[in-house]
């Protein structure tokens, strides 16, 4: 029962698209990512995904529509959602996944990264 200083935590991220785990709660990971570009076109097939944006502004894509999110706006990508983060600058945001989610879905490849703890 110790707290977490979100602004520590991202300041050791280094890399984007690299999630790292800060917390779990139940079944569930607190991860933080900062992302930067455009990500690959993904789905899970049993894993919903909350995305908390905390700085920045992300644009979430979806195969019919685009929905921006910026600073204190979440979105929840319901499971079997095909969708593409795209970061046209950097970005932090804070998800909230059940551990059992890969960070590229269905896609796998070279993007694909285990859960790492900060």
């Amino acid at each position: 029962m110790e707290k977490v200083n979100l602004r520590e935590k991202l300041a050791r991220i280094r890399e984007p698209w690299s999630p790292r785990a800060i917390a779990a709660v139940n079944d569930f990971h607190v991860k933080l990512v900062k992302l930067q570009g455009e990500f690959v076109w993904h789905s899970h097939e049993r894993e919903d995904e909350l995305f908390l944006v905390l700085k920045g502004r992300l644009r979430m894509q979806f195969r019919d529509r685009e929905v921006p999110i910026g600073p204190g706006e979440l979105i929840v990508v319901p499971h079997g959602t095909e969708h593409r983060p795209v970061a046209d600058e950097e970005v932090h945001v804070l998800l909230l996944e059940p551990k059992s989610t890969v960070n590229t879905g269905t896609a796998g490849g070279e993007r694909t990264r285990d859960v790492e703890w900060i």
